[in-house]
């Protein structure tokens, strides 16, 4: 007869603050879909914990920094981005990952990711996009699409939403990919090789809010939404991303859209590497 044994301890334990659980986002949410992707992504990467650290704003996914077992920081709305950039030039040893949702990445802070883009600050920024801003009570946001029901659009929204992949290509991100809560694998894959890119580096990814976007959108449920990025959604690497604008209730483009090189902040400081930069 075998020996009883006790509890196994689960390979991403070690990623997570226990005593902070359970958390508070609601049922059907992607956003703990999306950070066990992100442990698992952490995990294949092999970098030192000791050297991560993840800096996240104001909204559902801010909550995020604080239950990881990482060095983590919360910021103020819309100021993840600037925090972070401090930290990395201070530290350059540090790798930086900001992990925040649309409303702080870009409603509120837009003007701070366009420019760390444009300087290719060398982060890793992870977008959970769900259209609203689901912590403060559902409303209009910056990415809602055109057409789409909130707690402030109730007929539908008039407003051009922003087309985070292609904002951030043209701002200067040298790795610009995006994926659903429902692309585990790809998306567990996506971000060990952004975690592992120098230089600025955006993952957008899609999730679910049943309680807010859903419900107003005749998806009540999270299940719903999942099913509905994985009859909706067309996988197109390598597409300009000008064409991978989200439609209300049309097709999502998923893929990754950017991988390229160029020189990244903090700057190396051999003489001869600025002057082959010249």
């Amino acid at each position: 007869m075998k020996a009883m044994t006790g509890p196994k301890e689960h390979p991403l334990d070690i990623y997570l603050r226990a005593e902070r659980l359970p958390h508070i986002w609601c049922p059907g949410c992607g956003i703990g879909i999306i950070l066990n992707s992100f442990f698992r992504g952490l995990m294949e990467s092999k970098l030192d914990l000791d050297k991560v650290v993840m800096v996240s704003g104001i909204g559902c996914t801010g909550r995020a920094a604080g239950y990881v077992n990482l060095d983590s920081f919360h910021t103020t709305h819309g100021r993840a981005i600037p925090f972070a950039t401090g930290m990395k030039l201070a530290n350059p040893e540090l790798k930086v990952v900001v992990f925040s949702g649309d409303g702080d990445l870009f409603a509120i802070g837009g003007n701070h990711f366009i420019h760390a883009a444009r300087r290719n600050i060398d982060m890793t920024v992870i977008c959970v996009n769900n259209f609203n801003y689901g912590m403060t009570g559902g409303q209009l946001g910056s990415t809602t699409p055109l057409g789409a029901r909130t707690t402030t659009s109730r007929t539908g929204s008039i407003e051009q939403p922003m087309n985070i992949p292609y904002l951030a290509a043209a701002s200067g991100a040298v790795y610009v990919a995006r994926w659903t809560a429902a692309h585990v694998g790809k998306l567990e894959r996506t971000i060990t090789e952004a975690l592992l890119k120098k230089g600025f580096s955006l993952v957008e990814v899609i999730s679910p809010c049943p309680t807010y976007y859903g419900r107003m959108n005749k998806q009540a449920a999270g299940l719903e939404q999942m099913r509905y990025y994985r009859d909706n959604s067309v996988i197109k690497h390598g597409i300009d991303p000008k064409h991978a604008a989200i439609e209300y209730q049309g097709e999502i483009i998923v893929g990754k859209f950017v991988d390229i090189e160029r020189p990244y902040l903090p700057y190396p400081q051999d003489r001869e590497w600025q002057i082959n930069l010249r």
